[in-house]
């Protein structure tokens, strides 16, 4: 089931550099949040420290109703709070269905049974074909991943997330280097996943982001300037004027 997040006063600091700068999010359960913002604005250093990757300075990160501020990376991936790419890199030298076994076995606690071979996991087999289906992988299954276009292995990065059976999902520029096609298939993969996970997408492509966000968080030199509809953001003056610009409306 889809989980909600809070963040309230989150900094990170680097010396006399305020990267995050007191931010307070709320992130209902089932909807897919974006945040947004020029270059610098400290968007990806955000997700960094929900994910775990950097600690706060300052402030708390409310996970499913439980404080996981102080919990490294790995307890955050298992309690359900997961990055597209965190649980591993993909494996060029094996299939599809291989790598989402990989990244499916490495979310359970006693995953590693040596003696046991990989697609012997029933459980971690069956998380694997949906998410692969899920990705809009299934026809690829059998593939070598190191034969995918690029654009499939952004997709089976998110679908080695998927198998890991995660609550909820950090989305760094999922879209970033894809070609219009490439980027088209990935926008309506993720509107078939909303409701599914609660998703929070850092995306510089602003015809996904109205197309897939229900709300929409402006980022502006580490403080969020607004948080709101899309109607409401694309009416915004000051988002407007910083961000979108009159020619983007």
């Amino acid at each position: 089931m889809a989980a909600s997040l809070q963040t309230e006063g989150l900094v990170k600091r680097y010396g006399a550099l305020l990267v995050t700068d007191h931010v307070s999010l709320d992130i209902r359960a089932g909807e897919l949040h974006a945040v947004i913002g020029p270059n610098g604005a400290g968007k990806t250093t955000l997700i960094n420290q929900l994910s775990g990757e950097l600690p706060a300075d300052e402030g708390r990160i409310v996970f499913g109703g439980q404080d996981v501020g102080a919990l490294p990376i790995h307890h955050r991936a298992r309690a359900g709070l997961l990055r597209s790419y965190q649980i591993t890199s993909i494996f060029e030298e094996f299939t599809v269905t291989e790598n989402a076994v990989l990244a499916a076995m490495a979310a359970k606690r006693h995953a590693w049974r040596f003696w046991t071979a990989m697609l012997d996991d029933l459980a971690a087999r069956e998380a694997a074909k949906e998410a692969v289906a899920a990705a809009g992988l299934d026809k690829q299954a059998d593939v070598l991943a190191g034969e995918l276009a690029y654009g499939q292995r952004r997709q089976l990065e998110l679908a080695m997330a998927l198998a890991a059976q995660p609550k909820f999902l950090l989305l760094d520029e999922p879209m970033a280097g894809m070609s219009v096609q490439e980027s088209a298939g990935v926008i309506e993969l993720l509107r078939r996943l909303k409701g599914r996970y609660t998703i929070l997408l850092v995306e510089h492509d602003m015809d996904a982001v109205f197309a897939l966000a229900d709300r929409i968080s402006v980022l502006v030199y580490g403080s969020v300037m607004f948080t709101g509809t899309r109607d409401e953001i694309r009416e915004h003056p000051e988002v407007r004027s910083v961000y979108l610009g009159e020619e983007t409306i």
